[in-house]
C-alpha cells in the first residue's frame, strides 16, 4: 500500500508548500514542510503565538479566527523579519468541517513569495524611473519645439530644424537605454553626433582629453549641444570644407571649492562672420543658456571672424572619471 501521508509531504517538501491543521482552539494537529524561518522542532500542540513572533501571530489568530466564525476560506499575506533581511509568506485559510458539518478547525497553507514580492518592487521602482524620466524627456522635448518655432522663419524651417533636434535627442537617449539609463561616454555622444552627417567622425571631430561617463540627463543635453555645433559647423564652419576638422578637448580641473569639473571645449576656424550669420537664433540660445542651466554648470561661445569657441564647464555630479 502506497504511504499517502508521506507521499503527500514529500510532494509539499518539493513544491516549497507548508500545511498547518488546528483546531478550534487554533492548537495544531500536525504540521509538514514548515519554514527553516520558524520555531525549531515540531509545533504539534501548540497555538501560533508559541511558534510565531507576537505581531505576526496576532495577525494569524486573528484571520483564523474570522475563517472559522464565517465558514468560508480566506487569504492574506505576512512579512517575517526586517525590511532588507525579511521573509514574505502568502497564507490560504480553509475552515475543515466535521462528518455533521459544523467547523472543527482549519487548514493553513504557506507559500514563501519572498522572491516574487523582490521582483514586485522592483518593477515598482522601474516603472516610477521610467516616469521621471519620460517626463523629463518630454519636457526636453517642449523646450526644443518652443525654442525652435521661436527662431524660425517658417514652417518648413521649423519641421527641418524640429526633425534634426529630435533626431539628436534620440540618438543620446538610445545610448541612455542600451546601458541601462547608466548615462553615455563622450566619445559615444561625439560619434552617435557626428556620424550622421560625416563619414569619418574621428576624422572630422579631433577628440582630446579624458573621456568622462556622463549621467542621463548630462548625455541628453550635451548630445544636443553637439548636435548644434556640427550643423552650424556643417554650415558655416571647418565641416563645410573638404577634409576640415573640429578640435575638441575634455579635461579634469578642480574648480574654485575644490571640486572637480570637466571643461568641454569646442575649437574651429569657421568661413563667415558672426555677423554674417545674423541675430542669434535656438542653437546659440540652447549653448549658452538651455544646455549649461541643464547641468548646473556654466558656458560662453565666442564666434568672431575666422574662429568659433564654445566653452562648457560640466560639474561633478553630472559625470563619472
Amino acid at each position: 500500500m502506497i504511504d499517502e501521508e508521506r507521499v503527500l509531504a514529500t510532494a509539499l517538501k518539493n513544491a516549497g508548500v507548508a500545511v498547518i491543521a488546528q483546531d478550534l482552539e487554533l492548537k495544531v494537529r500536525w504540521a509538514h514542510n514548515l519554514p527553516s524561518s520558524w520555531r525549531g522542532g515540531s509545533i504539534t500542540g501548540l497555538s501560533d503565538d508559541e511558534f510565531l513572533a507576537p505581531a505576526d501571530a496576532e495577525v494569524a489568530m486573528t484571520m483564523k479566527r474570522q475563517a472559522m466564525a464565517s465558514g468560508q476560506p480566506s487569504h492574506y499575506e505576512f512579512r517575517q523579519g526586517a525590511d532588507d533581511g525579511g521573509r514574505w509568506f502568502s497564507v490560504w485559510l480553509d475552515p475543515q468541517r466535521g462528518s455533521d458539518g459544523i467547523v472543527s478547525g482549519i487548514v493553513s497553507t504557506i507559500v514563501e513569495v519572498t522572491s516574487q514580492k523582490h521582483r514586485e518592487q522592483t518593477l515598482r521602482t522601474l516603472l516610477r524611473e521610467v516616469s521621471h524620466r519620460s517626463k523629463n524627456l518630454l519636457a526636453i522635448i517642449q523646450s526644443i519645439a518652443t525654442q525652435t518655432g521661436r527662431y524660425s522663419g517658417t514652417i518648413e524651417v521649423f519641421l527641418t530644424r524640429f526633425r534634426g533636434r529630435i533626431q539628436s535627442l534620440a540618438s543620446s537617449q538610445d545610448l541612455v537605454t542600451s546601458s541601462n539609463w547608466r548615462g553615455a561616454t563622450l566619445n559615444e555622444l561625439v560619434a552617435g553626433q557626428v556620424s550622421r552627417y560625416c563619414e569619418d567622425p574621428a576624422f572630422s571631430i579631433r577628440l582630446k582629453g579624458v573621456d568622462p561617463y556622463l549621467n542621463p540627463n548630462a548625455a541628453l543635453h550635451i548630445g544636443l549641444a553637439l548636435h548644434e555645433l556640427v550643423i552650424n559647423s556643417l554650415s558655416h564652419g571647418a565641416l563645410s570644407r573638404p577634409n576640415g576638422y573640429v578640435g575638441l578637448s575634455a579635461a579634469l580641473e578642480d574648480d574654485e571649492d575644490g571640486k572637480r569639473a570637466i571643461l568641454l571645449n569646442w575649437h574651429e576656424n569657421t568661413r563667415v562672420s558672426e555677423s554674417a550669420i545674423g541675430d542669434k537664433r535656438f542653437g546659440s540660445v540652447a549653448l549658452e543658456r538651455v544646455v549649461p542651466a541643464s547641468v548646473e554648470g556654466e558656458a560662453s561661445l565666442e564666434f568672431a571672424d575666422g574662429y568659433l569657441d564654445y566653452r562648457l564647464r560640466i560639474p561633478e555630479g553630472n559625470f563619472e572619471i
